[in-house]
C-alpha cells in the first residue's frame, strides 16, 4: 500500500524546503498532498488550501514547513486527520508548538523529514 503525506507549507518555489519536501516524498514513493492556500498546484500536483481539503483518508505522515505562529493554528486540523506521525521541520519546531501538539495527542517528530527519507535537500535542484 502506498504511504501518504500532507506537506503543510508546500511551495511552488523550488528553492524552498516546502517544495523540496514534496519532491523528496514523491521520490520515496509517497502519495503527496501539498497544502498551500496560495497555490493551485505544486510540482504538477493539485494543492489544497487546508489540511481539511485533502481528500485522502488517514494520513501516514504530515510534515510541517510553516512558521510557528501558523503551525499553532493548524494543530486542531492536524489532530482531526489523526496522522501516524507529524514532522516539525527546522523553523517549525518551536517548543511551545511542540508541547501543544503533544497535548493534542499527536506523534510529534522533530527533524528534517527530507533527511529522514534518506535524501539531502541539496539533491533537489533549485531550478
Amino acid at each position: 500500500m502506498t504511504r501518504t503525506v500532507a506537506v503543510i507549507g508546500a511551495s511552488t518555489d523550488r528553492r524552498k524546503f516546502g517544495n523540496k519536501a514534496v519532491r523528496a516524498h514523491l521520490a520515496a514513493g509517497y502519495t503527496v498532498y501539498p497544502v498551500n492556500p496560495q497555490a493551485l498546484e505544486v510540482e504538477s500536483l493539485p494543492a489544497y488550501a487546508s489540511l481539511s481539503d485533502v481528500p485522502a483518508g488517514p494520513l501516514d505522515r504530515v510534515t510541517v514547513y510553516v512558521p510557528p505562529a501558523i503551525g499553532r493554528t493548524i494543530l486542531p486540523a492536524i489532530a482531526a486527520r489523526a496522522p501516524a506521525e507529524v514532522w516539525f521541520n527546522p523553523g517549525a519546531d518551536d517548543p511551545g508548538v511542540l508541547a501543544e501538539a503533544r497535548r493534542w495527542g499527536l506523534n510529534v517528530i522533530v527533524g528534517c523529514s527530507i533527511v529522514a527519507l534518506g535524501f539531502s535537500p541539496q539533491q533537489f535542484p533549485d531550478e
